[in-house]
């Protein structure tokens, strides 16, 4: 993993749509089924703070959920996880390794090889379709 990225909040708040800091820096949620439009090509999806490589579009799978929905990372280096107490329930929380951004959660109800749902807010993701350079 590359060095960790660490900017002021108002860098954040600069470089990020007010739905994406509130997503990714101050742990927010977008609406459901705001992202009908996923790239459905191969690629990669990337953190939109800082870049890094979070998931590819082969592992991306349709959960019903209404969000983006992944059974595996890129690698397992390039999340963290934690425990999410809020909304009085216990969940695992997804965050960009490099940059503590907040994805979503991740649960045990997906589909096999891992039989994991990370059910992850669009906003937080850029893509890279193959072939082409991150945008992010």
């Amino acid at each position: 993993m590359s060095e960790k990225v660490v900017k002021p909040d108002s860098v954040w708040r600069e470089q990020l749509s007010p739905l994406a800091y509130k997503v990714t820096r101050r742990s927010g949620t977008e609406r459901p089924f705001t992202h009908d439009d996923f790239p459905k090509k191969p690629g990669v999806f990337h953190c939109v703070c800082c870049g890094a490589p979070l998931f590819d579009a082969a592992t991306k799978f349709n959960s019903g959920t209404g969000w983006p929905s992944f059974f595996q990372p890129v690698t397992p280096e390039s999340i963290d996880e934690k425990e999410d107490r809020k909304l009085f329930m216990r969940r695992t929380e997804v965050l960009c390794a490099r940059c503590d951004a907040h994805l979503g959660h991740v649960f045990p109800d997906g589909p096999q090889p891992t039989g994991l749902r990370y059910c992850i807010n669009g906003v937080a993701l850029s893509f890279e379709a193959d072939g082409e350079e991150d945008a992010s």
